[in-house]
């Protein structure tokens, strides 16, 4: 139903009232049988839309409290209603409730343990110590910067993911970087161009550059290197991100509808107004390893020594370990390259490629590592982890299998509000998330939910300190694979760290191992071959 009609319901709900309680007083007292509920709805629905804490109540007055009273009998009706999609699988609804909570400021303790199945294979454990140490009083942060780069910064350990204006409500990006400011964490464009609603606030950036080179492209779709120096020069701009793929749908490129570019958008992206924006699912700046590796280098001279790096969803070992070759021949290392999992997410994306390619992050994760490590390339580049990353578990089990720091789309979503209801790309969103819909993205209250935002952040990396404190370790890089169970069946239980094989610093250059030699040999700086 549209915003206007719910109003309209709302207005003609109170004219009904008033005119029950004329009849009530001017005709019969049996009118005031209806008079009452009459004006109990009223007065509820002017609440809903007078209040600022709740997106749904203010574009569902009313009814938006169904979904209320279902949280509110969770979790003895969870066993028998579970949310799912579209296509049947269940969403994880212990993670998003732990967010929300968290984003609240409300407690995310419940009583008598945990209800999960411990012994199914492909359960992971944190192992635990003997000798735990105390929380460290102030998060430590990632110096992002290689020998190359005169800017470094130092990165939160948990900051927020690509999500673009234009994907995103103009409020959603103002709530996400008014949290970031708020919170001392970066917070990713996205693809979507550099907007006013990034930079008003004042948080801390990585401008992410997609194949559409939206906010750096000439008339035809280039890259325009005039565009990019002056507004990476912008000193709210912290990194620069090149996107090669994206987990969720790797190999093809975005979809804006132009139901959604309107002439802000068109501004911003520098694209006409009110067409379907298709970013192609390739580059027109390189197309080999070591082309890709000089125009790295090239972004971070153009920033002005910024750190700079890429992200990508790992699809062929090979096609890496050729671009790390082309990094050893031209003597030009990423400050920081980011992995994105297939499991992260999307406003929207062909079921079979978000089911089917791309690799998982915990195996891209390992991959990069063990490339970068065995090429003695680790200590000159920074590895950020996104995929479906909500928890302080999640972000420590990521750094324990190699990655610097962590981002989270999904769960930042939630925090300001998202419900998952899956219109994204139908300028519906109910909450005013991903919408450019005014009436509908007004329902969100952007002081409301940057507090949310910046909650959400702090009391996640508390959480990883925590786990990281009980495991006795006081500073993420004593963390390694060793410190992560893998249940392999019902009766077994290794760690990572004998799970899988991990590479000695220089292994590739001197003697590579058996599992790696024939990828190593047939890696070429000069091709991306499968």
């Amino acid at each position: 139903m549209p915003v206007v009609l719910r109003i309209l319901s709302v207005i003609l709900t109170m004219c009904a009232a008033v005119l029950a309680v004329l009849a009530a007083l001017l005709w019969s007292p049996w009118w005031w049988a209806a008079a009452g509920p009459l004006l109990a709805v009223t007065l509820l629905a002017v609440r809903d839309l007078l209040q600022r804490r709740h997106s749904v109540l203010r574009n569902y007055p009313v009814l938006g409290h169904l979904r209320f009273l279902l949280e509110a009998i969770r979790p003895e009706v969870q066993q028998y209603f579970v949310e799912r999609n579209t296509d049947g699988r269940p969403y994880d609804r212990d993670t998003r409730s732990i967010v929300y909570e968290r984003a609240k400021g409300t407690d995310a303790e419940e009583p008598f343990g945990t209800e999960l199945d411990l012994y199914t294979a492909g359960r992971e454990f944190l192992v635990p110590s003997m000798a735990p140490r105390p929380v460290p009083k102030d998060p430590p942060r990632v110096r992002i910067g290689g020998p190359d780069c005169t800017q470094p910064y130092d990165m939160a350990l948990l900051n927020v993911s690509a999500m673009s204006f234009g994907s995103l409500s103009a409020n959603a990006v103002l709530a996400l970087n008014t949290g970031a400011a708020l919170g001392g964490f970066a917070h990713d464009t996205g693809e979507g161009g550099l907007s006013e609603y990034h930079l008003r606030p004042g948080g801390d950036l990585v401008w992410e550059i997609g194949t559409g080179y939206f906010g750096c492209r000439t008339e035809d779709g280039d890259f325009d290197p005039d565009q990019f120096a002056r507004k990476a020069a912008h000193p709210q701009v912290k990194c620069v991100s090149l996107k090669l793929s994206q987990g969720a749908k790797p190999g093809i490129g975005g979809v804006l509808p132009g139901a959604k570019v309107n002439a802000e958008i068109a501004q911003v992206r520098g694209v006409p107004q009110g067409q379907t924006v298709n970013s192609p699912p390739f580059h027109r700046v390189f197309s080999t390893p070591r082309e890709l590796v000089r125009f790295v280098a090239r972004m971070r001279e153009l920033s002005g020594g910024k750190p700079t790096g890429f992200k990508l969803c790992v699809g062929s070992r090979r096609q890496f370990l050729a671009v790390c070759k082309a990094m050893l021949e031209e003597g030009v290392t990423p400050d920081f390259i980011i992995v994105d999992g297939a499991e992260g997410g999307t406003g929207a994306a062909p079921l079979e490629f978000a089911d089917n390619v791309g690799l998982p992050l915990t195996d891209g994760l390992m991959i990069v590592q063990n490339a970068l490590v065995g090429t003695g390339l680790r200590d000159r580049i920074k590895i950020g982890a996104s995929g479906k990353i909500a928890t302080g578990s999640d972000l420590v089990k990521r750094l324990a299998l190699g990655a610097d720091y962590t981002n989270a789309a999904r769960a930042m979503m939630f925090a300001v509000g998202c419900i998952q209801a899956q219109r994204c790309h139908t300028n519906t969103c109910p909450v005013g998330v991903a919408t450019q819909d005014a009436r509908r993205a007004r329902a969100l209250d952007v002081g409301d939910k940057s507090q949310r935002v910046m909650r959400f952040q702090e009391a996640t990396v508390k959480s990883a300190l925590q786990i990281m404190a009980s495991m006795g370790v006081s500073d993420p890089a004593e963390l390694g694979p060793h410190m992560l169970q893998l249940r392999v069946d019902t009766h077994t239980l290794s760690s990572y760290a004998e799970v899988h094989s991990w590479l000695a610093p220089g292994e590739l250059l001197q003697d590579p191992p058996p599992t790696w030699a024939a990828d190593w040999q047939a890696a070429d700086p000069d091709r991306f071959t499968v």
